[in-house]
């Protein structure tokens, strides 16, 4: 079974194209306009075990709200089109991730329901021109068309780089654990028989 994707969506802030296969080998083509952006989806693709490719275009004059919110978006859709009914899947994981001074938790359900919870206390200001702000609407559009429950957990840390690449991380290395095939798993591991 193929579990790829592809999403292309389209407004008067930002264009992005998302082609997305979950069982690949961590390969990407990623390119946003924002660096920084650019280098955690890398982070996520390649530790996930994730096959994707991502072009995005946005008013970055404005500011960077609008793609960061709208990658998250069309990442999100793009998993949950690849996952398809679920069945067979694991359907939750979970990490630890250190990064240097910096540890961070992330705990997923693949449940069809989308709900964010973002605990990360020392994460404000900037990394170069990227506003820290923004890790949590990157993943906030991501949890609204992906139907994921995502818990973030940021227990310390110093560098804000260090954090949101932990974060990053721990999400992808998640991520890929609830989203793997268990071949113990018949049809879709709900005893309500449905993930929605």
């Amino acid at each position: 079974m193929m579990r790829v994707a592809q999403v292309e969506r389209e407004t008067e802030e930002t264009k992005v194209k998302v082609k997305l296969s979950l069982d690949g080998e961590g390969r990407y083509d990623i390119s946003t306009g924002i660096g920084f952006l650019d280098h955690m989806l890398e982070l996520f693709a390649k530790h996930g075990l994730f096959d994707l490719e991502l072009h995005a275009e946005g008013d970055l004059h404005v500011d960077y709200h609008h793609t960061v919110e709208d990658v998250g978006i069309c990442l999100g859709e793009a998993i949950s089109k690849a996952l398809g009914d679920k069945s067979g899947i694991r359907r939750f994981g979970f990490f630890i991730l250190p990064m240097f001074e910096s540890l961070a938790i992330v705990s997923v359900d693949v449940c069809g329901r989308g709900f964010l919870s973002f605990n990360a206390p020392d994460l404000e200001g900037k990394i170069g021109d990227f506003d820290c702000e923004l890790v949590e609407e990157f993943f906030n559009g991501f949890v609204g068309r992906s139907g994921i429950t995502i818990h973030v957990l940021v227990q310390y840390g110093s560098n804000r780089h260090h954090i949101v690449e932990a974060i990053f991380k721990a999400f992808a290395k998640a991520l890929d654990m609830a989203t793997q095939m268990d071949e113990r798993v018949k049809g879709v591991p709900s005893t309500k028989g449905v993930l929605e």
